[in-house]
């Protein structure tokens, strides 16, 4: 009777192991997601990014019974601030923000505010083709704890035509040069836009004596000797700039345009296949090019996220879509140049079906990005020396 007993203890622990109760627990989220609205707050300006939205909306509406709303944002901190708002009128519960596109300093204001919930991205089923060689579990140096998703990779990339620029500028000093040979035609977006603030970090982390001084927040002591580099090299170039540096465009898109019509030799984005994407909707010039365009010691590169607030009114919906944009479908439609073209993180050996290699190709090394809190101390700097031109 008790070698019985032990028997029958055995399977009831294989039964409830981690994995069937994961599968188990699984079942039960899909179960609940099913007849729930996500309002999922995500940037909206690119149509492409917003075409794609709308067929992962109809694709967990049909597989899932999840209807998904999108909340187009011109920046990712204005649903921050609302999240803000909630809690501080004591809405614990019934947020107005289910899901949120996120990363960086947006992550760290609700982080460490306690406004998101935690410890349920990883439990994803889809989580196992996620490549952990990423920075999947960190956020600008913060670890997310289980708090955000990943389901896009990004990486800053310049964007050239090869009938102007058939060799790119391989190192900060290069650009230097070749800026200063063709006076005028060179720029970057102005700060506070986001890829105008990673280009200072990438030439900071380039340039700086002291880049561990980037892992930690900016030290009020140190912070003029660890940028002084950053500083005079921009003093040097902004001269050779279009307009003398005395103006800067509004936005990357807006270069892509003075790019297309021969402003511009170079064009920034923080997408490595931005440009294919733009050459397939007949936005750029055929010959432009950016995939494996940047420095070649390395250029600065993250992961975004989804992560869901404390306070959602549809957590086990939010989760849901969240899988979803993990699954290899969701990812290698997202990573077609046709499509959108923004690169996955899912690591290409886990996958059960190989993808074309024009999706899988490889980029320059990827520099990990600051401290987030670099990201405010970079863009005030640069408005006070540069902002008054």
């Amino acid at each position: 009777m008790r070698l019985l007993s032990r028997r029958l203890l055995w399977i009831t622990l294989l039964a409830v192991s981690p994995w069937a109760l994961s599968a188990q627990n699984w079942q039960q989220t899909e179960h609940d997601a099913r007849g729930q609205t996500v309002w999922f707050n995500a940037w909206g300006g690119d149509r492409a990014v917003n075409r794609y939205l709308d067929w992962v909306s109809s694709e967990v509406q049909r597989d899932y019974g999840v209807t998904l709303k999108i909340v187009h944002l011109a920046d990712a901190a204005d649903a921050v601030k609302r999240i803000q708002t909630e809690a501080r009128a004591g809405r614990t519960h019934g947020g107005s923000v289910d899901l949120l596109w996120v990363n960086g300093e947006n992550f760290r204001t609700l982080k460490e505010a306690g406004l998101l919930q935690t410890n349920w991205a990883q439990a994803l089923p889809n989580w196992q083709y996620v490549d952990p060689q990423k920075p999947v579990l960190e956020d600008f140096s913060l670890p997310t704890d289980g708090a955000e998703s990943p389901w896009g990779s990004a990486q800053l990339t310049f964007i050239a035509r090869r009938s102007q620029t058939p060799q790119a500028p391989e190192t900060a000093q290069a650009l230097l040069d070749f800026a200063t040979a063709h006076p005028g035609s060179v720029t970057y977006p102005r700060p506070p836009d986001f890829t105008a603030t990673a280009l200072l970090e990438q030439l900071l982390l380039n340039l700086t004596a002291q880049p561990d001084a980037l892992k930690q927040p900016p030290n009020d002591a140190t912070f003029a000797a660890v940028t002084a580099p950053l500083w005079a090299y921009l003093d040097k170039l902004h001269p050779h700039l279009w307009r003398n540096g005395s103006d800067f465009p509004a936005s990357p898109a807006r270069m892509d345009a003075m790019l297309a019509n021969g402003t511009l030799r170079l064009s920034l984005t923080f997408n490595p296949m931005h440009a294919s994407q733009k050459v397939a909707s007949g936005e750029l010039p055929q010959d432009s090019y950016s995939y494996s365009f940047g420095f070649s010691e390395g250029m600065l590169g993250n992961v975004h996220f989804v992560t869901i607030p404390a306070n959602a009114r549809a957590v086990a919906g939010a989760q849901v879509v969240a899988n979803f944009l993990l699954s290899p479908a969701a990812q290698q439609r997202k990573a077609d140049p046709a499509v959108w073209g923004d690169p996955t993180v899912l690591d290409m050996s886990k996958l059960p079906t190989p993808w074309p290699a024009a999706q899988s190709e490889k980029t320059p090394p990827m520099l990990a990005e600051p401290h987030a809190a670099w990201v405010n101390a970079l863009e005030q700097e640069w408005l006070r020396r540069y902002g008054t031109h």
